[in-house]
């Protein structure tokens, strides 16, 4: 079953006006052009997100942290089932979405990641069969705004949708909130490392209250509900007395909670159970994130973090016999220029390592390393921060534009060796 069929005429204008934009942006080297030609294609025709959805059955995935990999996941979890339309690039407003679904019009399924503050109305456009709730904590806050208020325009959002199934991690609050009243709400204990955010309810403003791995309100009935999925760190756990074996190709605690939710959801429209395990097991880089490439005399793994709450998980990753450590700080638009949420991050447990302050507020950082005790040196570009680590393994931990920024460098390198 395909879309391409429900497109009116003003929408199949506006796509070709889309493919002309992409091909001159190409033929101009200032990328692929996909999301001028999605801006170009929503101007002409502002429904074309709506009629590229119709007929599709869809997932979208939002959160905080683990957007790129959990949709990447889900995508290939669905594909056990059909072909799927799927971002390659983690482009996840308005524009992306269109150019993707734009990209495949035949695909009869999708996985879709968006961005927290676009999902109300993607939902809206989309209507999905499913929506993954990972996590909410505070994040650029000069773009985002306050984390009490997503959650609230969240919940809102879904109240819309109630035949939607909602896979939602119910370790974290201010998800669990955005999902409570939902009749649909499939629920994933996929973890929580970062509590910072939610030490009061947000529906009563009372005291969260934490014994092991429950939390409850204080202040109302509102509590940690039982969950349909969880995972340790051998199994999948599901429905039914469900227990799969799973072992990932990627990294870290975050990223067993983030394949049980691509695989509660892609179960939610019909994918078996072990199929989808398998599928999300083999996903091993996304965007160029987890990636080992060579750099002359090293070889360097490259990690992405956006947020305190992403920071942390990394930084949990970091495997502590590494021979060196260059953490990339930027504070450009993409990042978010408010870059006091590096006092929140734990920094703390690098001993033994040699760390590399870099990136374009590399100073920044090197002020909170000396604070917290990490021996350090400071070198602001990334590519000479990564020269001057002892020969071996290095590990990168970049935000946004630093990471995108030394991933181009190395391109570049690769390409001119």
């Amino acid at each position: 079953m395909g879309t391409s069929t429900g497109i009116t005429t003003r929408g199949r204008l506006a796509l070709r006006a889309a493919k002309a934009a992409a091909w001159a942006s190409q033929k101009a080297g200032r990328g692929k052009g996909s999301m001028i030609g999605g801006l170009i294609a929503l101007k002409i025709d502002p429904t074309l997100m709506k009629q590229l959805g119709r007929g599709r059955r869809t997932v979208l995935v939002t959160g905080t942290n683990g957007k790129s990999t959990t949709t990447r996941m889900t995508a290939a979890a669905l594909a056990t089932l059909d072909d799927v339309a799927t971002q390659p690039d983690g482009a996840n407003m308005d524009a992306g979405i269109v150019a993707t679904l734009a990209s495949n019009l035949t695909a009869p399924l999708a996985a879709i990641e968006v961005d927290e503050l676009h999902t109300p109305h993607v939902s809206d456009a989309l209507d999905p069969q499913a929506i993954v709730l990972l996590n909410l904590s505070r994040d650029q806050l000069d773009r985002v705004g306050e984390i009490n208020m997503i959650e609230r325009k969240l919940r809102a959002g879904l109240q819309r949708h109630p035949g939607a199934v909602i896979v939602a991690n119910c370790d974290d609050v201010l998800v669990t909130s955005a999902a409570y009243d939902n009749p649909n709400a499939v629920w994933v204990a996929a973890g929580a490392g970062w509590a910072s955010d939610s030490v009061s309810c947000p529906r009563t403003g009372e005291p969260i209250v934490r014994d092991g791995d429950h939390w409850y309100s204080s202040g109302s009935d509102f509590a940690r509900p039982q969950p349909d999925w969880w995972v340790d760190d051998e199994n999948l756990y599901g429905p039914d007395g469900l227990v799969l074996p799973m072992k990932l190709t990627l990294p870290g605690r975050a990223n067993r909670g983030n394949a049980a939710q691509a695989v509660a959801a892609a179960v939610a429209l019909g994918a078996d159970p072990a199929a989808a395990v398998a599928a999300a097991s083999v996903v091993d880089e996304v965007a160029g994130r987890y990636s080992t490439v060579q750099v002359g005399p090293h070889s360097v793994r490259m990690l992405l973090a956006k947020n305190p709450a992403g920071w942390q998980e990394a930084l949990s990753m970091i495997d502590p016999t590494v021979d060196g450590l260059v953490i990339a700080v930027n504070g450009q638009v993409p990042d978010g220029e408010d870059l006091s949420w590096l006092w929140d991050v734990r920094f703390e447990h690098f001993d033994g390592v040699q760390v590399v302050a870099s990136g374009e507020r590399g100073t920044d950082l090197a002020v909170r390393l000396t604070y917290a005790g990490v021996e350090h040196t400071l070198v602001p570009d990334p590519l000479r921060a990564i020269a001057s680590c002892p020969p071996g393994r290095v590990e990168v931990l970049a935000n946004y534009t630093a990471f995108r920024d030394l991933n181009t460098a190395l391109a570049k390198g690769s390409a001119h060796a």
